[in-house]
């Protein structure tokens, strides 16, 4: 793709990064060499990285990720998960009660040792692919308090976000405006949430909907984050949603430098 010509400071909040790329061949998505060529055509210069889905525990792949971020535009946010199941029914809540921590899972300790590891500025959490951790481990997050980015979508909507994860007092980013994949209504419900939580932020990745992202940046200026989720989607693609939106400038500096930044110490200029 052509390489973006635009006068704005870009970071991205939102980037996969495979924890075994250093092993393998050819220009494939999601290895450090692709994402910084496609960071270089959109021009940003800075990227949050975590890692791609794992059956096991995270720790290996987290700790691939930090060394693959070394003397790359990249940070690190190491992936977490959890024995509980997301959903919200009865038999999901039985099943909860008699759930225990496994050795795959996240622990207080291990949440502990990521945080005062200088490698990692914060985490991610996908409760639909990696269960949700139990609360010691969210007391351990929000004792550290360093931020935590929330997929956010079909498995996870943004009703039981409000419910589960922004009680807990830690800054508390929202993938995809918490509609992933293409819930408008979603969407919107995620953007109601800034009005009671002043700790939640939304980030842009996947949000293909004009409006959606036209009425946050204009009614929650600072608290939208720009994120690419690439390597599934071009850092170009991205880019280009924000930069035709009809919204004043000011917002969109925000949402491309100050917002992040403001969450995510190591993203500031």
């Amino acid at each position: 793709m052509l390489e973006l010509e635009h006068g704005f400071r870009v970071v991205d909040v939102h980037m996969r990064l495979t924890p075994d790329a250093d092993r393998q061949s050819g220009d494939v998505p999601g290895t450090p060499e692709r994402l910084e060529r496609e960071m270089h055509q959109a021009g940003i210069v800075r990227s949050l990285v975590y890692p791609t889905g794992r059956a096991e525990s995270y720790l290996k792949a987290n700790n691939a990720i930090a060394r693959m971020s070394v003397g790359r535009p990249f940070e690190a946010l190491a992936r977490i998960n959890g024995p509980l199941d997301p959903g919200d029914n009865a038999g999901t809540r039985l099943r909860n009660l008699a759930a225990s921590r496994a050795d795959e899972h996240t622990a207080p300790e291990d949440v502990e040792q990521y945080a005062y590891d200088d490698r990692f500025e914060g985490f991610k959490l996908h409760p639909g692919r990696d269960g949700l951790p139990d609360e010691a481990v969210f007391e351990a997050l929000e004792s550290v308090g360093l931020p935590v980015i929330i997929h956010g979508g079909d498995a996870f909507p943004p009703e039981t976000i409000a419910e589960t994860i922004l009680e807990y007092d830690f800054p508390t980013v929202v993938a995809h405006f918490g509609g992933y994949p293409l819930a408008r209504e979603r969407m919107e419900t995620a953007i109601d949430l800034l009005e009671a939580h002043d700790r939640c932020y939304l980030d842009t990745s996947f949000v293909r909907f004009r409006e959606p992202l036209e009425r946050a940046l204009r009614e929650h200026p600072d608290r939208v984050l720009f994120g690419s989720g690439a390597p599934t989607a071009h850092p170009d693609v991205a880019l280009m949603e924000i930069l035709t939106l009809d919204v004043p400038e000011d917002a969109m500096r925000r949402a491309f430098t100050k917002n992040p930044a403001r969450v995510f110490d190591a993203l500031a200029p």
